[in-house]
C-alpha cells in the first residue's frame, strides 16, 4: 500500500529529495576520484555541485515537513517520515563535510593507496544507493522495503573491511607517523558515508515493521 494515497505532490517531493541524495553521493564519489588524479579543475566542480545538491536537499526536505503539518496528512507515521528524511539528509551533509575536508587539509596520498581509497568510496556510493531504493520502497509498498536493506548491510561491511586493510596498509609503510595519522583520518572520513547509510537503513526496518503492524 501507498503511504500518500492523497498527496502526489508530497509524494514526488520525496521522489526528488532521494534523487538529490544519491546524485550527491555520486558527485562526493566523483570528487574523490578528481582529487586522486589531481583534477583540480574538477575537483573544484564537485564541491559547488555537492554544495548545490545539499541545499537543495535542505529545502525539498524543509518543504515535505511543512507539508505535512500543514495538511495534517498521515499523522500516524509523520515522525517516522521526517526521521527518515533527517537520516537520509546526513547521508549528503556527511559526503559534502568529506568532500569539503580534502580541500581544506588537501592531505598527500601516496599513488600506491589511490585504488584503495577509489574502491572505499564505491562501496560507500553502492550503500547509498541501496538505502535509496529501500527508501523509496517505504513509500511504495513498504513489503519490498528488506529487498535491498541486506544490500546496504553488505556494502557498509565491505567499506569498512576496505577501510581496515587500507589503514594497516597505511601503518606498515615508511611513511612519517604524522602522515600515516592523516591518511588513516581521511580513511575514517570517507568510511563515515557508508555508516549513514547504514543509519538509515536500520531505521527503515524498524519503520517497515510498525507499518505492518
Amino acid at each position: 500500500m501507498r503511504l500518500f494515497r492523497t498527496s502526489k505532490a508530497i509524494e514526488n517531493q520525496i521522489d526528488e529529495f532521494l534523487d538529490v541524495v544519491a546524485e550527491g553521493v555520486l558527485v562526493y564519489k566523483e570528487g574523490i576520484r578528481a582529487y586522486l588524479e589531481g583534477d583540480t579543475a574538477d575537483f573544484v566542480a564537485r564541491i559547488l555541485a555537492i554544495d548545490k545538491l545539499e541545499a537543495r536537499a535542505d529545502k525539498l526536505s524543509k518543504e515535505v515537513e511543512a507539508d505535512l503539518y500543514s495538511h495534517s496528512l498521515i499523522p500516524e507515521h509523520r515522525g517516522d517520515v521526517l526521521g527518515l528524511l533527517e537520516n537520509a539528509d546526513n547521508i549528503i551533509d556527511t559526503a559534502k563535510a568529506s568532500l569539503y575536508q580534502f580541500s581544506v587539509e588537501q592531505p598527500v596520498i601516496p599513488e600506491e593507496y589511490n585504488a584503495q581509497y577509489l574502491k572505499l568510496a564505491e562501496s560507500c556510493y553502492q550503500a547509498v544507493e541501496a538505502v535509496i531504493v529501500s527508501a523509496r520502497a517505504f513509500f511504495r509498498d513498504v513489503t519490498a522495503v528488506k529487498d535491498n536493506l541486506f544490500k546496504v548491510h553488505h556494502y557498509e561491511k565491505e567499506a569498512d573491511l576496505i577501510s581496515d586493510a587500507l589503514k594497516r596498509s597505511i601503518f606498515a609503510s615508511s611513511l612519517e607517523l604524522s602522515h600515516k595519522i592523516h591518511l588513516r583520518y581521511f580513511a575514517l572520513n570517507v568510511e563515515e558515508v557508508s555508516d549513514k547509510a547504514e543509519d538509515v537503513a536500520d531505521r527503515l526496518a524498524i519503520y517497515a515493521i510498525k507499518r505492518n503492524i
